[in-house]
């Protein structure tokens, strides 16, 4: 057993042990082209499955505007209420955070191997959820400034 297929079973165990379905899956798949020997699909999923997965995660977002349940009432809401002005700001401040964190992985790719360790972490005892290595990478980015700024100043 090699050693990509040896970090694949530990994640599947972890995924399963820690009630991670995502891990457990996004392993067991991985594991299946692996061992059906279509690795060669590896460098484009490495390259465009972080695009595919924010586009799928955009679309479950954008339904319920197909679907009629948000309308013109509720953007109108969102721009006369506090709670609505905080969720437009949060919104915008997360993507130009990710905006950020894409910068540092661009500059610092070696990051990944902490982001992605850090998220299944998170996964398996915070229990948070993975909706991508980009907002950890723009949390890390952000991290990584203040601690720049704090060491500055001492």
């Amino acid at each position: 057993m090699s050693s990509g297929e040896l970090s694949l079973v530990i994640l599947i165990i972890i995924g399963l042990v820690g009630r991670s379905p995502i891990i457990a899956t996004a392993a067991s798949f991985l594991m299946v082209l692996k061992l059906s020997s279509l690795e060669r699909f590896f460098p484009m999923l490495e390259r465009r499955g972080l695009e595919l997965g924010l586009l799928f995660l955009t679309i479950s977002v954008l339904v319920p505007f197909a679907s009629g349940k948000i309308s013109g009432k509720d953007i109108l809401l969102l721009l006369t209420t506090l709670s609505g002005a905080v969720a437009l700001a949060g919104g915008a401040l997360a993507t130009y955070m990710n905006g950020k964190g894409l910068e540092m992985l661009r500059v610092e790719p070696h990051m990944v191997v902490g982001l992605v360790v850090g998220s299944i972490i998170g996964i398996v005892f915070l229990r948070g959820i993975p909706v991508g290595p980009l907002m950890a990478a723009a949390i890390t980015a952000l991290l990584m400034k203040i601690i720049y700024i704090v060491s500055k100043i001492f």
